[in-house]
């Protein structure tokens, strides 16, 4: 086959593809579709109903199902059926984009909104519990170094916080969080349980040598009712934890900043959870907050672009801006200024897959190996790592085209 033959067929693979995916947009929907991350539910609320109030636009409906759930939903096509936008308390993990790729999602846009602490807050009834990432992982980790001394792992012996550290009140564990489909779970388990499981030497250098051991180390929660998943409802966490002062419960700052009558964050580290202290990257439990948004849906819906203008507003998002007034922790001005040009040029997501497509051409060039050099210097090394293969893949096939 020809390359003429090939430019020929892509080009009508694209047009077709273009066509059907307009086809199916196509009426059926006048309302902005929004699901994701419980964090970020109440900073996408209170600019939904602001846009609603100041444009001629319906208010967005918006779902708390989870960063992990709302991503399914989010990738699982285009179309009106499907949403047009979707919260994440994380970044899209690669296996999730690959999935959106393959049901046709190829164009998305990500913004970074802002920043959120995870806390572990319990009742003003109760004292602040003092608490270091080794004493969580300890605490919550379904195997832990044996207590005796050694380099094994036993099933977690803990019952009470006293049990994990002397220091520590004499109270039953009991934590209610976030299940394994939440964004706020997984930055949890990486920020605070692998941060502690890092204090045991043996468990930190197993990282290069079993990556794969170590991270179920780390990052598997015990299933013997310490730890209770309660849902992706953070308001439903905070009125259990004001019925019971003994327990602690997990959530984004933002769930706290607002209850604050009720609950108080305990410290990490020696850090308490404040807006100052997560601002400036003291407080140790920390992560930025995202949207992902459906570029093949933005002229389609309408109001799609005004919303997007509003949350990356001045007056949304910036240092006063009417979210940092809600708990969210705002950027740095340029960092805002760099996703705010994202979304005016509809910029979508190359870190997973353009760069792969950009060597493909690269290859198709035959005789332009600097192109290969110089995609090669810029990509960050996790990314270099895993395009490898796929290059030697290409560059071997060019010389058959």
């Amino acid at each position: 086959m020809s390359k003429k033959t090939i430019i020929i067929l892509s080009a009508l693979i694209f047009g077709a593809t273009t066509l059907f995916a307009g086809a199916s947009l196509a009426g059926g929907r006048d309302y902005i579709s929004i699901v994701g991350s419980s964090t970020v539910y109440p900073f996408a609320t209170v600019v939904a109903e602001q846009f609603g109030k100041t444009t001629s636009y319906k208010t967005p409906k918006i779902e708390s199902t989870g960063s992990g759930g709302g991503l399914k939903l989010f990738c699982a096509g285009v179309g009106v059926e499907h949403p047009d936008i979707t919260n994440a308390s994380r970044a899209i993990k690669k296996s999730e984009y690959d999935k959106c790729v393959a049901n046709g999602v190829k164009d998305i846009i990500e913004v970074k909104i802002g920043y959120d602490g995870i806390v572990l807050a319990n009742s003003k009834k109760s004292a602040p519990f003092k608490l270091t990432r080794k004493d969580i992982f300890l605490a919550l980790a379904k195997d832990v170094p044996n207590p005796n001394g050694g380099e094994n792992l036993v099933p977690n012996p803990y019952k009470t916080w006293k049990d994990v550290n002397s220091a520590l009140p004499n109270k039953k564990i009991e934590v209610l969080g976030p299940p394994p489909t939440s964004g706020t779970r997984d930055a949890f388990v990486e920020l605070a349980m692998e941060g502690g499981a890092k204090k045991f030497a043996w468990i930190k250098a197993m990282k290069k040598k079993d990556s794969k051991k170590y991270k179920g180390i780390c990052h598997t929660v015990r299933e013997d009712g310490a730890y209770i998943e309660a849902g992706e409802n953070d308001n439903l966490i905070v009125q259990k934890l004001d019925a019971n002062p003994n327990a602690i419960g997990i959530f984004g700052f933002s769930f706290l900043d607002q209850n604050t009558d009720k609950i108080q964050g305990s410290f990490v580290d020696g850090v308490q959870p404040t807006f100052e202290a997560i601002a400036d990257g003291q407080y140790p439990v920390s992560r930025p907050l995202f949207f992902y948004v459906k570029k093949a849906h933005i002229d389609v819906i309408p109001g799609m672009k005004a919303y997007l203008n509003e949350f990356t507003s001045d007056k949304a998002w910036g240092e006063e801006g009417y979210l940092s007034e809600k708990g969210m922790i705002p950027m740095p001005d340029a960092e805002r200024a760099e996703f705010r040009a994202n979304v005016k040029e509809m910029k979508t997501i190359t870190k997973y897959f353009s760069a792969t497509k950009y060597i493909r051409a690269g290859c198709y060039l035959n005789n332009r190996p600097e192109i290969f050099n110089n995609l090669m210097q810029s990509l960050p090394t996790p990314q270099a790592a895993w395009l490898i293969q796929p290059i030697n893949c290409f560059l071997t096939a060019s010389h058959n085209l």
